[in-house]
Formats: C-alpha cells, structure tokens, sequence
C-alpha cells in the first residue's frame, strides 16, 4: 500500500482524457493529497465533482502548479506551454501530447515494456501515442522472444481518439444519413484541416495531416515511437491509419516479420503471460477482439494470432484496446504509480 500522498494537478480536466483521469484516480485509490482541475479560459469556471466534493476549474497559469508534484497534462498545444513552467516549479510532468516525445532528453515510455527508461527522466515523462501504446503491448513479448525485423500495421481508429466534437459528429451524420437529412462535417479527418468528410457509414484513410512522402503525421508517430520505445531503430516498421465509425478503442492489423522462429502456440502463451495483455483466440467459438467488449477496459486484447507463410518466420495479430484508457489516461497513471512505488518522485 502506498502511504505516501501527492498533490497532482490534471491539466485538460474538461476533456475526454482528462475525465477518465478522475475515474480511474477513483477507481485505482490513487494516492492524491490536493487536486488541482486546470483547462483553457473557455472551460475555466465549470464545476466538476469528484469523491464527494465539488472542485472549480481553474484556467491553467504558470503559477497553477506551484506546490504540485504529480502533473498529468491530457495533451494538446497547451503542453508546451506549460510543461516547462511546471518542472521549473519541482512537479514531475506526464504529457499525453506529441510535444516531447521524440525529444531525446524525455523518456517516451510505456511502463510494461520499457520502465527501465524512467530513470533518465529530467522532470517530463512522455505518454506515447494510443496507436502506438496498443501495438506495444503485443509487440514487446514477441520481441524479446523471437526479434522483429519487420512489421506491417493497419489501424481501425475509433473517433473518440479526435476529441468529444468527433464523437457527436458521428452521432448527428448517422441520425442525419437514418432521417435522409442532409449531413454537415466540420470535424474529421481534422477539426484544423482545409476539407472535412461524412465518417457516418464511410472511412477515412487520413489521422492527422500529411507528412513526407504522403506518409500522414499518425503513421509516422508510428514508427518513430515504436523505434523509441523497443530501441531498436533497425525494425522496418510501415503504417496505415484510418479512422472508422466507431467510438470508443482502436483496432490494428499487425503483420510481424520475427528473426527466429515462432510457433502460433507459444505466442499465444507468451501474451498470455504479458502483463496487461488478454489472449481472446478461438475461432472455433468466433471469439476475437472487438471495439465493443475492448472499450472501458484496461487491457489489450489479442486475436486472430495466426502464420504468415509468406515470409520465413511470418504473424498475424488482430489487436484491440481502448484508447482513452491504456491507450491515454491508464498508461499516464501507470507511469506515475510505477516512478511512486520506485521513489522516482
């Protein structure tokens, strides 16, 4: 038991990451001595309970985290802001943004797969991405097992993972497209991007906007991160991302080249054995992961797991997980219980 108590401030707190911080604070007894609710002017001022008490929503400063030890940012511009503010004022900041991920100073980290990278930690902890987090978790067993030399992923992402105006979006176009009204998209691919499209009944094959070689700025989080985070840079990694019209977790398609042979069996037992990971193969039963029974879970689900014979130590994995969950929030949270429980705050 951890009887020790921290003051944490939760930057985003209005957001969809930022309530699931409060629930699963709530749900893993997470020691917290003061809570300090932050967000930008426009949510300032809303109440939020909490545990039985009533917490006003304070419109973050520099100065908001004096006395803070523990800061979990939900992401967005506002990271870069104010991260630095909040180490140069002693907390430990965990940043669900893109911000600092790929800096070399800040441990990206996912703390089944690499807590060993928490040591090195210069007061900024970066949470990766959900994509990549979920593709992590399955990927890390096999790697110490077998090696990965390449590995081919397709993702099903759900419109949650674009923010709380996605998901209504996806509610009002498939009301629309059901009453034969004219649908409106002003959100997705992205709320920022020059055209919007109908993601009721359809798919989008863009996350973010393009990068180099038409590669979108998702698909390449993708493989930077994963690179990062195994630290092994030699791995061919190529992705597709797409957003589907689904609202809660995140779906992949992973194609693994290994180094060493593998058998379908072993695999399974390793991921079984994986902290955080639930094996659900049964064809036999048509028992597989699903957005549905993944969503409001805290761990990955792994099936399909069948052989590619067309290269020489070929998997297949359909991996599933909810990406506000282990995907955002509980990765973050995770991340602070593991530096409190190794008294690295």
């Amino acid at each position: 038991m951890r009887m020790k108590k921290f003051n944490v401030a939760i930057l985003g707190a209005t957001g969809a990451v930022g309530q699931e911080f409060l629930k699963l604070i709530a749900e893993r007894n997470f020691p917290y001595n003061e809570l300090k609710l932050l967000a930008s002017e426009r949510s300032a001022g809303k109440q939020i309970d909490f545990r039985g008490k009533t917490y006003t929503v304070e419109q973050a400063a520099p100065d908001s985290f004096k006395d803070v030890q523990i800061a979990l940012f939900a992401g967005g511009a506002a990271s870069k802001i104010f991260a630095p503010e909040a180490v140069k004022r002693g907390a430990v900041v965990i940043d669900n943004s893109s911000a600092f991920r790929m800096d070399p100073d800040v441990p990206l980290v996912v703390p089944e797969v690499n807590p060993e990278a928490l040591k090195k930690h210069k007061g900024i902890i970066a949470n990766p991405n959900c994509s990549t987090i979920i593709m992590v978790m399955a990927l890390k067993p096999i790697y110490d097992k077998a090696g990965i030399k390449r590995i081919v992923v397709s993702t099903y992402q759900a419109v949650s993972g674009a923010g709380k105006e996605a998901i209504d979006e996806l509610t009002d176009q498939t009301r629309a497209v059901m009453a034969e009204q004219e649908v409106k998209a002003t959100i997705l691919p992205g709320a920022s991007l020059s055209k919007h499209y109908q993601i009721a009944f359809n798919l989008l094959p863009q996350i973010d906007v393009f990068v180099a070689e038409n590669y979108t700025k998702e698909e390449m989080k993708m493989v930077h991160e994963t690179h990062k985070i195994l630290n092994d840079p030699s791995i061919g990694i190529t992705a597709t991302t797409v957003r589907v019209p689904v609202y809660r977790s995140h779906s992949e398609s992973v194609n693994i080249e290994m180094k060493r042979p593998l058998s379908i069996e072993e695999t399974k037992e390793i991921l079984a054995a994986f902290p955080g990971v639930i094996v659900q193969d049964d064809p036999a039963e048509m028992l597989y992961p699903m957005p549905l029974t993944a969503s409001d879970r805290n761990e990955v689900f792994v099936g399909r797991i069948r052989p590619d014979h067309t290269v020489k130590y070929g998997l297949n994995l359909w991996v599933v997980g909810d990406q506000i969950r282990k995907g955002a929030a509980l990765n973050a949270l995770q991340i602070a219980e593991h530096m409190i429980d190794q008294n690295l705050i």
